[in-house]
């Protein structure tokens, strides 16, 4: 599923963004492991695992795991809904990602003895999900749920600009896709922050800022469609 840079298209794109940012902080706050990040929880359960905390590990690993599931699932619900306008598609998968989130929360509050393990692993999907159904926007490549693939993407064009100059006219397009891929960014850190504030103050309800930011996303993007 893609999108065009342009307004309002970017706008899904940033608000997808936020949401992961969102959601990443968020789930690390209030249950102490990456939910949008596998490399960041695979790190974590390596760590538990040479502490010989087991439980910790398991929560993780499940974590690295979900989201991972959350990829075939999204091409899965794609090549089963291929008949359907695209935009459709996408506002499908968002629907069933606020009800993950939800899903998370009311596990969360729930405070049985698998709580945060449910916790993690709805989130998880739900944000792996996210990243598989939204991948490419006015052809560039994109990740909502996390950075090091676009930041080092980002350093080593503009390093290849400084080592290798080319006229302004093709010098264009680069900087373009530069200064969007940066808004993505500042977008992500923000959602970030935001969703470590919610998660410190409100603690559990905190996770369900990223299903209400999702749910204006939706709304948008059928009046952008509509329109």
């Amino acid at each position: 599923m893609s999108a065009d840079t342009n307004t309002p298209d970017r706008w899904l794109t940033f608000g997808f963004a936020f949401v992961g940012g969102y959601g990443d902080a968020a789930g690390f706050v209030l249950a102490k492991t990456f939910t949008g990040h596998v490399t960041g929880s695979l790190v974590l359960g390596a760590i538990t695992i040479a502490a010989h905390n087991w439980l910790s590990a398991l929560g993780h690993f499940s974590a690295a795991a979900s989201f991972l599931a959350g990829i075939p699932l999204a091409i899965l619900i794609g090549r089963l809904l291929a008949a359907w306008p695209s935009w459709l598609q996408l506002a499908i998968v968002m629907v069933i990602e606020v009800l993950l989130i939800v899903a998370a929360y009311l596990a969360l509050t729930s405070h049985r003895t698998s709580a945060a393990e449910v916790f993690v692993i709805c989130l998880s999907l739900a944000l792996g999900l996210q990243n598989a159904a939204f991948r490419r926007t006015g052809g560039i490549s994109v990740h909502t749920t996390y950075l090091t693939g676009m930041i080092t993407g980002l350093l080593a064009s503009q390093a290849e600009k400084v080592a290798f100059p080319v006229s302004s006219h093709r010098a264009a397009e680069p900087d373009a896709k530069f200064r969007f891929l940066c808004g993505i960014w500042a977008v992500f850190v923000l959602g970030a922050a935001t969703g470590a504030v919610a998660a410190l103050h409100l603690q559990e309800p905190g996770i369900l800022g990223a299903a209400l930011i999702l749910i204006a996303v939706i709304v948008r993007h059928f009046n952008s469609v509509a329109v």
